[in-house]
C-alpha cells in the first residue's frame, strides 16, 4: 500500500457514491475534498451493472479531484456486508533457526498458513485479523517480531465474501481507471473508527441505514463478531411515500428529507405541506403526521427484522447499546423510534468535519480513518494475501528445505522436554511485553454471541 499521507475513501452506495480525500496531519486525517454524486448500476447495495457503476464512480472522482486539487489514482474501497462470513482461523510454522529473531517474513508465512485451506472455492478472502500470536506455547503476544523461538502460531479471524460481489466491485473500480489500495467490509471500518474505545471493548451494535440496505454489526472485544443485512433502506421509504401520496419519486425523496419524521409522536397533525400529485393540476396539502406514519411503518419493518436477528445472536444485552449512522439515520425522531423498538440506548453518529457533516458520509470517512490507523503488524499480516501491501524487508526465495519446514499445520504444537535454559531467549523476549489488558477483558467477558463459530 502507498505510504503517502493522502487517503481516498470510496463508498459505492445504492442511491449515491461518495469519495473523501483526506490528508494525514499529526496522525489524524483532515478532509481536504469530497465527491458526492448519484449512483448508477447498484441495487440494494450490490453492483448489478458494472459499466454504469464505473461511470458513476468516475464522475464522483472527478468532482473530488476538483474540490481537493488532488489527482486520484487509487482508492480504499468499502464492500457491502452481504453474505460475508466471519470464522476462526489458526496457523503454525516451524522457524528454521530458533536463534534468529522473528521478522516480517515469518509473520507473512504464519498468516499464509492460517489462510490455507480455510477459503471455500466460491468465496474470496477480504481480511485476516490477528487476535494473538504464540511462540512455543506462550500466548497473548500482540507482535512477536524481535523475539525468538522454534514455533510461531497465529490465532485470528478471517472475513470472506462471495466472489461475485467482490469481483463486480473490483471490476467497476478498475473500469473507472482506478487502482485499489485496499478493500474491506464497510461496517468493519466504521466499527473501528466510529465507536469509542469502551464501546468497542464491552460490546456495541452498529447499525448503518443506507439507501438500499440496512446493516447491523456487532463489535465486541475490538472485533467484528456478527453481521446481518436487511435488504431494505431509505429507497424503500421514498417508494412508499411516492405510492401513498401519488407523487413522483424525485418529489417523494425531497419530501422525505425536508418534512420527514421517523417517529409519529414527534410529528404534527397541524403542520401541512404541498404535494404535487400526478394527474392533478393543483398541489394537495399533506400533514407531517400522515408522512410520519408512512415512514414509521417501513422503519418498523426494517427494525423489527434486525431486532429478531440480534436477539437470536444474544447481542442486545451489550452495554454499548446501538450506534446508528448512514443517510437514513439523519431523519428526525429516528433515535427515539429505534430505542423503543430495540429496547436499548441509541445514539446517532454524524461526522464533524467541515463539508461532510451528514451521516451519509460516515462510511467514506471511516475508510480513510481506518487506513490511517492501521497498525504495522496488521499491514504485515495483510501482505500475505494482498499484493497492495508489502514488507519492509523483501521476501526472499526460500530453498526447498525451508519451504518444507514452513508448511501449513492445523494442529497446535506440543512443546515437550523444555527447560528455562533451552528457552532463555524466549523468556528474555517476553519480558518486554506488558500485560495485554484487552485479552484479559476478553477472558472475563460476560457476553457471548450465540452459536458463533459453530
Amino acid at each position: 500500500m502507498n505510504d503517502s499521507d493522502i487517503y481516498i475513501g470510496l463508498d459505492i452506495g445504492t442511491t449515491s457514491i461518495k469519495v473523501i480525500v483526506a490528508q494525514q496531519v499529526d496522525g489524524q486525517v483532515s478532509v481536504i475534498g469530497f465527491g458526492n454524486e448519484e449512483s448508477a448500476g447498484v441495487s440494494r447495495g450490490i453492483i448489478v451493472d458494472i459499466d454504469k457503476a464505473a461511470q458513476a464512480i468516475k464522475k464522483t472522482i472527478s468532482q473530488a479531484e476538483t474540490k481537493s486539487g488532488v489527482e486520484i489514482s487509487s482508492v480504499v474501497v468499502g464492500l457491502p456486508a452481504d453474505k460475508i462470513s466471519i470464522s476462526h482461523c489458526s496457523g503454525m510454522i516451524n522457524l528454521p533457526d530458533s536463534s534468529q529473531e522473528i521478522n516480517n517474513q515469518d509473520i507473512a508465512d504464519v498468516a499464509q498458513a492460517a489462510i490455507t485451506n480455510n477459503i471455500p472455492q466460491e468465496r474470496e478472502l477480504i481480511d485476516l485479523i490477528p487476535e494473538e500470536f504464540k511462540i512455543d506455547g506462550f500466548d497473548q503476544i500482540p507482535d512477536p517480531r524481535g523475539m525468538v523461538g522454534s514455533h510461531l502460531e497465529l490465532e485470528g479471524r478471517i472475513i470472506t465474501g462471495p466472489k461475485t460481489i467482490i469481483h463486480n466491485v473490483r471490476k467497476a473500480v478498475e473500469k473507472a481507471e482506478l487502482n485499489i489500495d485496499m478493500m474491506l467490509v464497510s461496517v468493519e471500518a466504521e466499527g473501528r473508527t466510529i465507536l469509542s474505545d469502551p464501546e468497542q471493548d464491552f460490546g456495541t451494535i452498529l447499525i448503518d441505514l443506507g439507501g438500499g440496505q440496512s446493516t447491523a454489526a456487532v463489535i465486541h472485544n475490538y472485533e467484528l463478531k456478527y453481521v446481518d443485512v436487511d435488504h431494505e433502506g431509505g429507497q424503500f421509504i421514498t417508494k412508499d411515500i411516492s405510492s401513498v401520496l401519488g407523487t413522483s419519486l424525485k418529489d417523494a425523496e425531497n419530501i422525505k428529507n425536508e418534512y420527514g419524521f421517523a417517529n409519529v409522536d414527534q410529528a404534527s397533525a397541524e403542520n401541512n405541506f404541498p404535494v404535487d400529485v400526478v394527474g392533478k393540476s393543483q398541489p394537495e396539502n399533506v400533514s407531517e403526521k400522515l408522512l410520519a406514519q408512512i415512514i414509521e411503518a417501513r422503519l418498523d419493518q426494517i427494525f423489527g427484522r434486525l431486532r429478531d436477528k440480534l436477539v437470536e445472536a444474544n447481542a442486545l444485552g451489550m452495554p454499548g447499546g446501538i450506534v446508528m449512522t448512514g443517510g437514513v439515520s439523519s431523519m428526525r425522531g429516528i433515535a427515539e423510534l429505534a430505542a423503543n423498538t430495540f429496547g436499548v440506548n441509541v445514539r446517532i453518529y454524524t461526522p464533524n468535519q467541515m463539508g461532510i457533516r451528514h451521516a451519509s458520509f460516515a462510511n467514506a470517512l471511516a475508510l480513510v480513518e481506518y487506513a490511517n490507523k492501521m497498525d504495522e503488524i496488521i499491514k504485515v499480516v495483510r501482505s500475505a494475501f494482498d499484493d497492495n501491501f508489502y514488507l519492509e524487508e523483501p521476501l526472499t526465495e526460500e530453498n526447498e528445505t525451508v519451504k518444507e519446514i514452513r508448511q501449513t499445520r492445523r494442529e497446535t504444537p506440543q512443546v515437550t522436554g523444555t527447560n528455562e535454559e533451552d528457552h532463555e531467549g524466549i523468556f528474555a523476549s517476553l519480558k518486554k511485553l506488558k500485560k495485554d489488558d484487552k485479552k484479559s477483558k476478553k477472558a472475563k467477558s460476560r457476553f457471548a454471541l450465540k452459536n458463533f463459530f459453530e
